[in-house]
């Protein structure tokens, strides 16, 4: 096992000791519907999910494209995914949040900055430096992975842009109906899940699977806070509904 493996399974074990103690210390990630200000100074909530998500767009395919690894089909299409997920959480989903005035600590923003830049290294330096030969492009992890990353892109995309809907009248936090939501509170999150299982399946490595178990262990506690916000805001809020896997949890 060379360095750059332990490093990643040292990046796993980070994400498991995260999950678990999210989990049972109930700790609420201070931006959105749980803001509060004894987090430190903070900044813009539209230019704060901005620069949380630069590094990720930039160094995955720096890395990956600069190295000295024959690029290949499957490297082209890990590439290209990556891209689609990230050209639009950086640069349009920030700017189309309907909020105003709603700030984010700037200790948020720089941890995500710090987690966007490991995983895109991990990421782009494992398909760029590491990767070894490519065993072929039509095995069947290539094809259900991109059937799990664009349904669970679809979700999340779909689950946002009910949410934005709904802060349009201004009338602040409101239940979300219908689609999804009528199981889980957080839709957006079990796409989001779901879409990065999907690569991992596709690039059918470690780094990408590190990945998939961050974004299982960063989503699923913030999916639980905000599902036991909306419990404790509104009084009607559906009681059979989960938080995050349907009919699950």
């Amino acid at each position: 096992m060379n360095g750059f493996t332990i490093l990643i399974w040292i990046w796993i074990g980070v994400a498991i000791l995260t999950f678990v103690s999210l989990v049972f210390t109930g700790i609420r990630a201070p931006y959105g519907r749980h803001s509060n200000n004894r987090w430190g100074k903070t900044i813009d909530n539209h230019w704060g999910w901005f620069w949380m998500e630069l590094p990720a767009l930039l160094i995955f395919p720096i890395l990956a494209i600069l190295g000295p690894n024959e690029k290949t089909i499957l490297s082209w299409l890990l590439i290209s995914l990556w891209l689609f997920h990230y050209v639009y959480r950086t640069l349009i989903f920030p700017f189309k949040i309907k909020t105003k005035g709603k700030r984010m600590p700037l200790v948020i923003v720089f941890s995500a900055l710090f987690f966007n830049g490991v995983n895109g290294f991990i990421n782009g330096y494992f398909l760029g430096f590491v990767a070894g030969q490519d065993p072929g492009y039509f095995h069947w992890n290539v094809g259900i992975g991109l059937i799990l990353f664009f349904t669970g892109m679809f979700i999340n995309r779909i689950a946002d842009r009910k949410l934005i809907a709904l802060r349009q009248n201004q009338k602040g936090y409101q239940i979300p109906r219908r689609w999804l939501f009528e199981y889980i509170s957080c839709p957006n999150h079990f796409g989001e899940i779901i879409e990065w299982m999907g690569f991992a399946l596709v690039a059918w490595s470690l780094p990408a699977l590190s990945f998939a178990i961050w974004t299982f262990c960063n989503l699923v506690p913030r999916a639980l806070n905000h599902h036991n916000w909306y419990h404790e805001n509104f009084k009607d809020y559906p009681q059979e509904r989960k938080a995050v896997f349907p009919y699950l949890w």
